[in-house]
């Protein structure tokens, strides 16, 4: 399967446009409802559970509902809508939902897909500049490991 990175967005004065360093924006802290306009990140599966480790050791509750598609070969990460205009991380992809094809119930939104991290009424969605930092160092650890062989 071959990930790609979304593509550069700019400003319209050219600018490329990022979350790093951002910090936690309003909409990260109310709770995602059924049908909301969400994005979706999605990354191999490898370097999603890593971030995921990753996210529930850090402070509060960083990580949101989290898929997996049933080969196991990606993780997808519920992030507010609007991330994906954004998003630039390298080996994964952002996907705008519109509300449409994902609902944040307990049931699976994706035929061949199932929760990894369900919804529930106390979950958010991860913080898109969070995520972005834990990915990276997702990325770090496992060239770490895979040089130590």
């Amino acid at each position: 399967m071959e990930i790609r990175q979304s593509a550069d967005p700019r400003t319209s004065s050219g600018t490329p446009l990022s979350t790093y360093a951002h910090a936690p924006t309003p909409e990260c802290s109310e709770p995602p409802c059924t049908g909301a306009a969400v994005d979706l990140v999605t990354v191999p599966t490898r370097q999603g559970l890593e971030a995921v480790d990753i996210l529930r050791r850090g402070a509060g509750d960083a990580v949101g509902p989290v898929l997996h598609d049933d080969g196991c070969d990606t993780l997808g990460f519920v992030v507010p809508a609007g991330t994906a205009a954004a998003w630039d991380v390298p080996g994964s992809t952002c996907t705008e939902t519109d509300g449409r094809g994902l609902t944040l119930n307990p049931d699976p939104p994706v035929e061949g897909s199932d929760w990894l991290l369900p919804p529930d009424e106390a979950d958010l969605a991860t913080d898109p500049a969070i995520l972005r930092a834990a990915l990276g160092e997702a990325a770090r650890l496992i060239e770490a490991a895979d040089n130590c062989r």
